[in-house]
């Protein structure tokens, strides 16, 4: 019997917590919910046409407005990318670049000249002449 009442005890100390738990969530929602309905789109509104405008009468034509000499087109600065650079080493080689010398050259770690190579691979751009030498497709 009194095995049975510590039992009872310890469920009955467990759902307290339990609850004081649901509690604290229930607290915590009740706080953020207006946060989030304050953040809601308004709702949308309905495009009605315009009344058909009365007929202007004809204005005199104005002379036409001289216009600016064009410049010229500004050049857009290419950002050069770590594969290009990686490729750019094995286009210069004759009979290709191995990876030791591409992470020495880029200054890149092995991890990413291998990413590298293997995207260049992947593109069509590089070609594996054998194991770690790469070279121009």
């Amino acid at each position: 019997m009194k095995e049975l009442d510590a039992a009872i005890k310890t469920v009955v100390e467990g759902l307290r917590s339990i609850a004081r738990g649901v509690e604290k969530i229930a607290e915590k929602l009740e706080k953020s919910a207006p946060k989030k309905q304050a953040k809601a789109k308004p709702a949308r509104k309905t495009k009605t046409k315009p009344a058909p405008k009365a007929k202007a009468v004809a204005k005199p034509k104005a002379k036409p407005k001289k216009t600016a000499a064009k410049k010229a087109p500004v050049k857009k600065s290419v950002k050069k990318t770590a594969a290009d650079d990686v490729l750019a080493l094995i286009n210069r080689s004759k009979n290709g670049v191995d990876s030791a010398t591409l992470v020495e050259k880029t200054g890149f770690d092995k991890k990413k000249v291998a990413n590298l190579v293997f995207k260049l691979r992947k593109q069509g751009k590089v070609k594996s002449v054998s194991k770690g030498v790469y070279a121009k497709a």
